[in-house]
């Protein structure tokens, strides 16, 4: 029989890969590069810490137009090779014009200084480079993080069969709580077309204070376009509970499925805090999910002396808190919190290369079962590491500070005839606008935007804006105990000086034409 024979491919394999050089692989962490970190890691601290020990004011003021440019020369295919070149650099493209969070007058946002154990967790948290999807790739950074989430279960009372999981912050927290809500209440369909017939029906019910992530994670989640129902506040900004009532049975009589009601700790703009226990106790009669989004109230958990203004949120199915807002720690620090560890087998799915049935069957814990992500930092070091140098005490004593800081500015800026004040918040910000008298009174809205404006181009101080009932304010937001009663009364005399300049030139340019 002949042998069938067939060409051979003559032509050579292409070539091996050069090895990288030796300087490229310095560059990575390792045990012979361990000087060349301590180095540019000092670098870096130092650089920052002169930065934070010389700064005279929150920002620079800078605009886009302005900064676009420095950044757009930057060719990132021709590296420095020095990480000191690489830091001057830096100098012009970022630090120079960063918004220093420590400053006392920075009254923005939600954003804090931070705590130095912190950043010493975020220091170590980056060098090991943990991800806490799997234990294989955490080990003991997985029974931290457990730790901690059963530490905050406890500190909000959710009980014996509580669990969670870290987040990137209060949005991710939020869409994961409703998508367990939207599971649950879909637990009982049958099948794909009973399922089918049943997304369109349900309604999630929150505060017209609430936090915009409910309606964004209502619409990632496939609900329909009106299927949060806002409901109307009281004078203190809280959600009404006879409201949420009448819409569970407006709902029911509509063939609607209330999925969740989302009851807020802490909303963005007044600090104001549903009544959760009246909140528990319709949606615990009604068989309907509780969500109590804490993100910003949620240092009331370890206030010594305010901890009862959370009375009633250990009822909630899920908990959201951000401790990168009000437990002062570096962005991002935020969880989940469910009452019942069930209702996280929604967030689980298997796949062969991570969670297999044998780590399952051999109790091997694998956070990335109850989260939305795969790959994790280990965010929860920070908090760990600050727990353990300062105490949850010296924490809600900062919390605290804030807090008392916002009465005070509130009584300041009530008390000052040139300003309108709205609700006293229950925790650390102040809304308030500019109020000018006689011909100048309906510039009120543009003065106030002009004001916030001009302030920022300053850099003198930074704060916030938002509409109430169709109308520009202005906004306090304390999460700095540095800041002192003397400077929030600076920063009123700054806007009182912008809006009254505008007023009086645009009253003074008006009268001009109309002599004219």
């Amino acid at each position: 029989m002949t042998v069938p024979t067939y060409p051979v491919e003559t032509t050579a394999p292409p070539p091996a890969p050069a090895a990288a050089p030796a300087a490229a692989r310095a560059q990575l962490l390792h045990e012979g590069s361990v000087e060349q970190y301590r180095r540019t890691l000092a670098a870096g601290v130092d650089r920052v810490a002169r930065r934070v020990a010389t700064v005279d004011r929150p920002g620079t003021g800078i605009t886009p137009a302005e900064l676009a440019p420095l950044v757009d020369r930057v060719d990132l295919d021709r590296p420095l090779g020095d990480a000191g070149a690489a830091l001057d650099e830096l100098e012009d493209v970022y630090l120079h014009d960063a918004v220093w969070f420590h400053h006392p007058r920075y009254l923005a946002h939600l954003n804090c200084p931070v705590a130095i154990p912190a950043l010493l967790g975020e220091a170590v948290l980056t060098a090991v480079n943990s991800s806490l999807d799997t234990w294989d790739q955490s080990a003991g950074a997985t029974l931290i993080e457990r730790r901690l989430i059963d530490w905050t279960a406890t500190r909000i009372g959710l009980g014996p069969n509580a669990d969670g999981v870290f987040t990137s912050g209060g949005s991710q927290s939020n869409l994961q709580a409703l998508l367990l809500a939207r599971e649950e209440a879909c637990v009982a369909a049958t099948g794909p077309a009973e399922r089918a017939d049943l997304l369109p029906r349900l309604r999630v019910i929150t505060s017209a204070a609430g936090h915009f992530s409910v309606q964004k994670s209502a619409k990632l989640l496939g609900l329909a376009p009106d299927a949060v129902i806002a409901v109307s506040t009281d004078a203190q900004r809280r959600i009404r509970p006879a409201a949420v009532r009448d819409e569970i049975a407006r709902c029911r009589q509509a063939g609607l499925v209330v999925m969740a009601v989302v009851g807020t700790a802490g909303t963005t703009d007044f600090g104001s805090i549903d009544p959760l226990a009246e909140l528990a106790g319709i949606c615990a009669a009604a068989g309907v999910w509780l969500h109590v989004d804490a993100a910003y109230g949620c240092g009331l958990l370890v206030s010594t002396t305010r901890r009862h203004l959370l009375d009633g949120i250990e009822r909630a199915d899920s908990v959201t808190v951000d401790y990168h807002k009000s437990f002062f720690q570096p962005v991002s620090s935020s969880a989940l919190l469910v009452r019942d560890r069930r209702a996280l087998r929604h967030a689980t799915y298997h796949a062969d290369y991570l969670n297999p049935a044998r780590m399952v069957e051999q109790r091997i814990p694998n956070q990335v079962d109850k989260s939305l992500q795969t790959t994790r930092r280990f965010d929860a070091l920070k908090l760990w590491l600050t727990l353990r140098v300062m105490g949850p005490d010296a924490l809600g004593a900062l919390f605290d500070e804030v807090v008392d800081r916002a009465a005070d500015a509130w009584e300041l800026v009530s008390e000052d005839p040139r300003f309108e004040v709205l609700t006293r918040s229950s925790l650390s910000t102040v809304v308030f606008r500019y109020l000018p008298t006689g011909p100048g009174r309906e510039l009120a809205d543009a003065a106030n935007l002009h004001a916030r404006e001009a302030l920022a181009a300053s850099g003198l101080a930074v704060v916030a804006g938002t509409r109430v009932d169709g109308r520009h304010f202005l906004k306090f937001t304390l999460l700095n105990p540095a800041t002192t009663v003397e400077d929030v009364g600076h920063v009123l005399e700054l806007i009182a000086t912008h809006a009254g300049r505008y007023v009086h030139d645009r009253t003074a340019a008006d009268l001009t034409c109309h002599v004219g």
